[in-house]
């Protein structure tokens, strides 16, 4: 069990679980030699490169909710800048709740993304996005 507060623990282990799960589906999996690069690992196959982010998150009333920002702080205080999606190809995400990944590519969506892991209480279905839809590293 990963400890609550510690945010640099669950990146790595959302950073192993996405790694493993590349390699399962037949990826070569590269890591930048820097904290500082805009990605946290390349995905290679079939001789094309995918720049991966990667997030750890925690399912709410049955949802995933990934806002495409960073957020720091310093001692000068919280500080939040938006992705820039051209650094990135792929999203990652890896839910704690269901040990599954989920990827997504950050150009196809606005500022967040919500996918639903479980039925709505009122069973809505019009314009939700399945998790198990999101399951595998999407086409280019």
């Amino acid at each position: 069990m990963v400890a609550r507060h510690h945010t640099k623990t669950k990146g790595d282990l959302g950073v192993a679980k996405v790694h493993a799960d590349l390699v399962g589906a037949g990826y070569c999996v590269l890591f930048p030699a820097t904290e500082h690069a805009a990605f946290d690992l390349a995905a290679y196959r079939d001789g094309r490169f995918r720049r991966v982010q990667v997030k750890y998150r925690s399912m709410t009333a049955g949802t995933l909710t990934v806002h495409f920002r960073s957020v720091w702080a310093d001692r000068h205080g919280t500080h939040t800048a938006p992705t820039d999606k051209t650094e990135v190809d792929v999203l990652a995400i890896y839910c704690p709740d269901t040990d599954a990944c989920y990827y997504l590519q950050p150009r196809a969506f606005g500022q967040s993304v919500t996918l639903r892991l479980e039925r709505a209480k009122n069973n809505q279905t019009r314009g939700v996005l399945w998790g198990p839809d999101y399951c595998s590293m999407p086409p280019e």
